[in-house]
């Protein structure tokens, strides 16, 4: 569909999004200037404080967005998946031009201008609030202007860690290959930015000289803060209300008829782990059991959130928790690997694996399909001889794992000609079709695979280890409600891997919604 008639269709939702980006916008700059400009002030009075104060905030900018996400996810208290994390990183990037300009436009004012202040008798809180403050409010508005600039494009990473906003949109539209989520997702937050920067821009151009400069900036200051102020309450109310209103839609459309307790559902950041974990929110809430999704999070997420209990539960595979969670050498007995992740998580996290849902989801070593039809390519051992010819782009968790790349290259004997380029697992994808790369490693039951008319070559030395998928459970969770235990007995052997792959094909390739998806494939099975 084109881009009108996916926004026609989904309005409500880009609307949703578009709120969750505004507040947390809102919010951290609220916060970065009731920390900022009075620090900005202290160190005006203070020289000594200057250097080490302002060299924090300058390493805290320059300090990658993901990175400061992973600092900050196992703090206490500040940390975790969610808005409050993502509030704190984007507070601590807007700090910088804030507390910058404050001290420059204080230090700024003309020297004759503060002697004569004194000369009348005015005392220090007096200079600060009718000379200082009003002229230099122009520069520090300009910080204010920087920092909302730059806290619209970070939040965008917010997205990773489970605290919504357009971020959701721009990575869920390079996992799926979709350019309507890309350009409504990276198109909306530049239209924020740029109306941001107009409005604050126009407001910065009212501070020129003359005389009644002191008069007009004091006014003027006092106005943009109220104004932020009654901005940031009429957003959250606003959010606040659209979240509750289409809460109690889905809790009516579910049947939801009584709450049997609370289960937190998260899922990492690809469509098959998004739509199981979509599978068994539905059916907990067809029980009676109230859900919240914390979907799409990122890297080592949703297993760190389990166990710190931030989640209760969140679809795996086995073969990645043996491997990249318990560090084990990959095996490639999947009765084996099941039992060891069963009895060690049990152990280590007080986790319990349920049964196998019915399917796995291999390493796929992907190519082209015009390209293996005309090398008439059927295993990865075929692919050998040609890879010397071949540009290789793999995921960032294949290059790293211990069943991931170097093993991979030993056991075949594969001689890239250059380093293989190592990029988000969804851009692989990309980069394979558009012709940048000739061989990646995929997921065996993508939807990419058909939609792309990709080829997955045969395993043939039975390298990799068995990726069972299963669902991972805090033992306080199953002990409190009975009604995910029987959701999740349903579920044993209940998605084959056709199926799967055919699920994710109508999420990736045919573009439709995942809650209708999950809706039509529950009801066929009569769960």
């Amino acid at each position: 569909m084109s881009l009108f008639e996916f926004l026609q269709r989904n309005w409500v939702n880009v609307l949703s999004h578009t709120a969750e980006h505004l507040w947390l916008v809102f919010v951290s700059t609220a916060i970065a200037v009731l920390i900022g400009i009075p620090l900005g002030i202290l160190l005006t009075r203070f020289k000594a404080l200057r250097a080490p104060v302002l060299g924090f905030a300058s390493v805290m900018q320059t300090v990658p967005s993901l990175a400061l996400f992973g600092f900050l996810i196992p703090i206490p208290f500040i940390g975790g998946i969610g808005a409050r994390t993502a509030i704190v990183a984007l507070v601590l990037y807007a700090l910088l031009p804030i507390i910058r300009n404050t001290v420059t436009g204080i230090l700024g004012v003309d020297a004759p201008v503060r002697e004569a202040a004194v000369g009348m008798g005015m005392t220090e809180w007096q200079i600060l609030r009718q000379v200082e403050i009003p002229l230099a409010a122009g520069v520090i508005l300009t910080g204010v202007r920087v920092a909302v600039v730059i806290t619209v494009g970070v939040a965008v990473i917010g997205g990773f860690i489970g605290a919504g906003g357009l971020g959701e949109y721009i990575f869920r539209g390079l996992r799926q290959n979709d350019n309507n989520l890309l350009l409504t997702g990276a198109g909306i937050s530049a239209i924020m930015a740029l109306a941001a920067d107009f409005l604050l821009g126009l407001l910065e151009k009212q501070f020129d000289i003359g005389s009644s400069r002191e008069k007009r900036g004091s006014a003027l200051f006092r106005k943009v803060a109220w104004g932020a102020v009654a901005a940031l309450l009429v957003v959250g109310l606003g959010v606040f209300a659209f979240n509750k209103f289409y809460a109690r839609r889905a809790g009516a459309s579910s049947g939801q008829s009584g709450q049997r307790g609370r289960v937190v559902v998260g899922s990492k950041d690809f469509t098959e782990s998004v739509l199981l974990a979509e599978i068994l929110a539905e059916m907990l809430e067809a029980r009676g059991v109230e859900v919240e999704r914390q979907f799409e999070l990122g890297g080592n997420l949703a297993h760190s959130s389990l166990t710190s209990g931030r989640i209760d539960c969140y679809p795996e595979y086995t073969g990645t928790a043996y491997t990249a969670i318990l560090q084990h050498p990959p095996v490639t007995d999947p009765r084996a690997v099941y039992e060891q992740v069963k009895r060690e998580y049990e152990e280590k996290f007080r986790v319990s694996a349920s049964d196998p849902l019915g399917f796995s989801n291999d390493f796929a070593i992907l190519v082209r399909g015009d390209v293996a039809r005309r090398l008439q390519l059927k295993t990865i051992s075929d692919a050998v001889p040609q890879s010397r010819n071949w540009r290789a782009g793999f995921g960032q968790d294949f290059m790293s794992r211990a069943d991931g790349y170097e093993g991979f290259v030993r056991a075949y004997g594969f001689r890239f000609s250059q380093q293989p380029r190592e990029m988000d697992l969804s851009l692989t994808y990309r980069a394979l079709a558009s012709g940048q790369v000739d061989i990646i490693a995929g997921n065996s039951t993508d939807g990419l695979i058909s939609a792309l008319d990709l080829f997955q070559l045969e395993d043939d030395r039975h390298y990799f280890p068995p990726y069972e998928a299963v669902f991972l459970t805090r033992d306080d969770t199953i002990r409190r409600t009975p009604a995910l235990v029987e959701a999740l007995a349903r579920l044993s052997r209940a998605i084959t891997t056709e199926e799967m792959r055919r699920l994710n094909y109508r999420i990736d390739g045919e573009k439709r919604d995942r809650r209708e998806v999950v809706s039509q494939w529950l009801k066929s099975k009569g769960l």
